[in-house]
């Protein structure tokens, strides 16, 4: 079938809407009608070549839709069924086995090759195969091709424009708190970084029952967004040493540190601010891809300090979506604070604004093709 994709084309360019020839679902494939797609830092770190994917290629990997079409061994989802699209995994590793797709043994070459795995191409145009099957979906455009693993079914009373950002980035950082840290309550945390990865571990926090919530942000909308969702503290790094400031309000260093940008120097300010047995916490796709975490070997040896990289939040999304929907609807995850939507032809605005910070988490909504338009956010700015 034929239908519209922002495309790629160069390193740093912006997205051209072109019409793609997509297949038809193979028996182990589903065709979705996108509604809304998020925009990650994923994305952009791509645009920017700091991550592998062939060009031209479709991006995108935060949608939310509707089932058009399902192949004959599908058995998950059937036509006009409403769903959200996370990462793709194997299913049949020693991690997925083990409940942990987040940690499957292909992730790279199933959500970054730009092909499926027998090295077809989902999509082409007229000059030959389009990089696609980005996160096993490629949801910049109006449709999209994914498989059983990458799909969560979204309820009636869920909001589906909202359901997209919870596929990669709210699910990484409320995963980092509740799933990766496991964070107890009454412990204490440090983020470093208020977008919304960030701003979502704030949320995982306030779920886990974490008594003090400290984030370490520069600008200060973020910093009153941040305390208006459940932080305690709200740092200003230009205030002083970061590390100082949160002994200043936890003496002893706080149990969890969770860094979102991926800086050397936020990272030394991150360890020095653990307390004993404190656990630092890694996500972010570092500007510099030789960037090198310089570990004190004495004092993480006598504090006992685990540093631990972190994937999708150590999310099985098929549980773990599930459960931040009933936490929303329930009142508990206020996620949709951090978003501003836009209409998708306006993605190009909506990645500038993710990159220079004017909104935190962009969703883009496809008005077309949403059954239900009365439950759409108006754009907004947060």
């Amino acid at each position: 079938m034929q239908t519209t994709a922002a495309v790629v084309r160069t390193i740093g360019g912006k997205l051209d809407f072109e019409q793609v020839t997509l297949d038809g679902p193979r028996p182990d494939e589903i065709l979705v009608e996108l509604v809304a797609v998020g925009v990650c830092h994923t994305d952009l770190a791509t645009i920017a070549g700091t991550l592998p994917f062939p060009m031209p290629g479709i991006l995108g990997h935060e949608g939310s839709g509707l089932v058009r079409e399902v192949g004959s061994d599908v058995t998950k989802v059937k036509p006009g069924d409403r769903l959200a699209v996370s990462f793709a995994s194997c299913g049949d590793c020693v991690a997925c086995l083990a409940g942990e797709p987040a940690y499957c043994h292909s992730f790279m070459a199933l959500n970054y090759a730009g092909v499926r795995p027998d090295g077809s191409s989902v999509a082409s145009d007229s000059g030959g195969a389009v990089g696609s099957s980005f996160f096993g979906q490629s949801t910049f455009a109006t449709h999209e091709i994914t498989k059983e693993r990458n799909v969560v079914i979204v309820p009636e009373e869920f909001p589906l424009e909202r359901a997209g950002p919870l596929g990669c980035g709210i699910q990484t950082g409320a995963g980092a708190v509740m799933r990766s840290f496991a964070a107890p309550a009454g412990s204490s945390i440090v983020v470093l970084g208020g977008g919304s990865v960030g701003l979502s571990a704030v949320l995982g926090a306030v779920v886990q029952g974490c008594t003090t919530i400290i984030v370490v942000e520069p600008v200060a909308s973020r910093r009153e967004l941040a305390l208006s969702i459940g932080a305690t503290h709200a740092i200003d790094p230009a205030a002083g040493a970061v590390e100082e400031q949160v002994r200043a309000i936890v003496a002893d260093g706080v149990n969890f540190a969770f860094d979102t940008t991926g800086i050397p120097a936020v990272l030394t300010s991150a360890l020095n601010s653990l307390g004993n047995q404190g656990v630092l916490g890694l996500v972010a796709i570092p500007s510099d891809p030789d960037s090198v975490l310089a570990l004190p070997l004495i004092q993480s040896i006598i504090l006992g300090v685990t540093v631990k990289g972190i994937v999708e939040g150590d999310s099985d999304p098929d549980v773990f979506i599930p459960e931040l929907m009933s936490l929303y609807l329930a009142g508990r995850f206020p996620f949709d604070k951090l978003v501003t939507t836009m209409p998708f032809s306006d993605i190009n605005k909506g990645i500038e604004a993710q990159h220079d910070g004017s909104a935190i988490k962009v969703v883009l909504v496809h008005l077309a093709a949403d059954p239900w338009p009365r439950r759409l956010l108006r754009p907004r700015i947060s």
